[in-house]
């Protein structure tokens, strides 16, 4: 074997090998949202749908399905799905950290958002409990123990001649 069929043995293997790792990361993905559609109330096959997946997300995340077609116009795409990235973290109960990774890192964190502990609250976060802690209510002061009205006996009213 020359160094010219090395070569082009080495370069499939490590494209078949690429292949096989793209295609377990876009599974993985796949499951994520499907998994990510199911915590918002949705039906898992609808993100497996094309296009009609988009509409379903910008109603989970947006409240307005319609909104997606900002995605297909040049330049607006881009700032809503930044937009869009900061509504699915408050979606989910999610900080700022977090719409963070979602902008820059987007296929970590959606695995995060899928496979995680993550809770949809709604739309923009609507419905989100609120983010400060409720203190405790104090303790009540211990109650006085009451006396109960019972009779003594005494000893002459044991005697009863």
């Amino acid at each position: 074997m020359d160094t010219t069929q090395a070569v082009q043995a080495g370069t499939t293997a490590g494209t078949i090998i690429g292949i096989i790792i793209f295609l377990a990361v876009y599974v993985l993905l796949i499951i994520a949202q499907w998994k990510i559609f199911t915590k918002a109330g949705e039906a898992g096959w609808k993100s497996i749908i094309p296009l009609y997946n988009l509409f379903i997300f910008c109603k989970i995340v947006d409240g307005n399905g319609w909104k997606f077609l900002l995605l297909c116009i040049p330049g607006v795409n881009i700032v809503y799905d930044i937009i869009l990235s900061i509504r699915t973290a408050k979606a989910f109960g999610k900080g700022t950290g977090f719409a963070v990774g979602l902008i820059f890192l987007p296929n970590i964190f959606w695995l995060i958002l899928g496979f995680g502990s993550a809770q949809y609250v709604g739309p923009r976060g609507e419905g989100a409990a609120p983010e400060a802690p409720v203190a405790p209510e104090a303790p009540a002061a211990p109650e006085a123990p009451q006396e109960t009205a019972e009779p003594k006996e005494t000893a002459e009213a044991d005697v009863e001649e």
